[in-house]
């Protein structure tokens, strides 16, 4: 009898451990279901951002000159109105230009534009592009006359200066 009971209470154990071991699987597979889902749950929010970057960042692109560009809207109707002047000598036209050599200037200053007019200096082929080298009186590899002004746009140099250098 004894031996019935221990028989009993053995597969009374068995039973338990594998319903536990069933239990634990069930509870695993649940989990492991979660686990997925959040991962795919990151996964589309991660492709979110970067759709959303990138929208960002071609919207950044086309509109980036619009500040300067609406800048220069006001020098080109300058420019537009001095056209449509009717009776106009050329000291009003000298001053009109002028005025709008000014606005420009401003635009310019505004945006970190920065002229770059060598005279005297030393020739920089970073900022200058030498057109010919002249004999000179002068300092050699000096810069004699500026035939083109170059630009600069927050230090980096947008055009360099056409420039004839002292031989």
């Amino acid at each position: 009898m004894q031996a019935d009971e221990n028989n009993q209470d053995l597969a009374q154990e068995t039973e338990a451990a594998e319903q536990t071991a069933e239990d634990k699987i069930t509870v695993l597979e649940a989990a492991l279901e979660e686990a997925k889902a959040s991962v795919l749950y990151i996964k589309a929010e991660g492709e979110n951002i970067r759709r959303r970057a990138m929208d960002d960042i071609d919207k950044a692109r086309k509109f980036a000159l619009e500040k300067f560009s609406n800048e220069l809207l006001a020098v080109k109707d300058s420019l537009d109105a001095a056209l449509n002047v009717g009776n106009a000598d050329v000291e009003s036209y000298k001053n009109g230009v002028e005025l709008t050599v000014k606005q420009l200037g401003a635009v310019f200053e505004k945006f970190n534009i920065a002229e770059i007019n060598p005279i005297g200096e030393k020739f920089d082929p970073n900022k200058h592009q030498a057109i010919s080298m002249l004999e000179n009186s002068g300092e050699p590899n000096t810069v004699t006359s500026v035939l083109q002004k170059g630009y600069t746009l927050n230090d980096r140099v947008l055009r360099p200066a056409l420039v004839m250098v002292a031989k």
